[in-house]
């Protein structure tokens, strides 16, 4: 691994902090938009946007919607929008396969909250990196993840492979992850690395913490193997392309 920094322990309070690093020649191959097309890069992390308060009601959420389902290895997700959820080693569309059922799961309440996150969010990625919100567009994938130390079943379920959002994801831009749960307190392992030319970053999970970074390779990344426990988050990206834009989720 070579050297490792922590940018974030879990039991810092952090208003904000911000690295910037270079911007990577990713971007130069999409269409660039003005205002919003990163010319400033790097990582932000803050525990000042999400209280832990909204963490846990978001990560109740993300419990009902993935008891319905869930994976046979170590990795589900849920994604509202789409409606994916893992079951098995496939995925099914929840919104589908459960029907009216759904109106049991989820309340109106979930769904303003699930969005309101999602405005600070973006607010504060946009003050950040001094573009401007309304340019930004919530963009595909947008999941819930659920991770625990079971064996992967299938390649879904290998989430620790160092990758770049960018070329994963074409629309991503900017990418963001709020934590659930609490790294060595709800789950070990598990810690998200920046994987830098000169030593490797990582940031300790906390409820309602948010990292966010520009999606470029300018922050390839990884995420350890969870060890024990469950590790709660979402990941929240934006693209700067409005035809990459998708709409907040909506229930029934």
């Amino acid at each position: 691994d070579g050297v490792t920094e922590v940018l974030a322990h879990r039991n810092d309070n952090l208003r904000d902090k911000f690295m910037e690093v270079p911007c990577s020649e990713d971007y130069d191959s999409h269409k660039r938009f003005a205002g919003c097309t990163p010319r400033k890069c790097g990582r932000g992390v803050t525990d000042a946007v999400i209280t832990r308060e909204e963490a846990e009601r978001i990560r109740r959420i993300a419990e009902r919607g993935l008891s319905l389902g869930g994976s046979d290895g170590g990795a589900s997700i849920l994604d509202l929008h789409s409606g994916a959820l893992s079951l098995g080693k496939h995925f099914v569309n929840l919104y589908r396969y459960f029907g009216d059922k759904i109106q049991d799961i989820f309340t109106e309440e979930d769904f303003a909250l699930y969005r309101d996150v999602r405005q600070r969010i973006q607010q504060r990625i946009a003050q950040v990196f001094g573009i401007s919100s309304s340019a930004m567009y919530l963009t595909k994938p947008t999941f819930f993840s659920r991770m625990n130390s079971t064996g992967a079943k299938t390649t879904h379920d290998e989430y620790w492979h160092p990758h770049v959002d960018k070329v994963t994801y074409g629309s991503f831009d900017y990418t963001s992850l709020l934590y659930l749960s609490d790294y060595s307190k709800d789950f070990g392992g598990g810690r998200f690395v920046f994987m830098d030319a000169d030593s490797n970053k990582t940031v300790e999970p906390r409820a309602g913490r948010v990292s966010f970074f520009t999606s470029g390779s300018e922050n390839l990344h990884r995420v350890e193997k969870v060890e024990w426990g469950t590790r709660f988050a979402i990941t929240i990206s934006f693209s700067c392309d409005p035809e990459h834009g998708i709409g907040d989720p909506l229930l029934g």
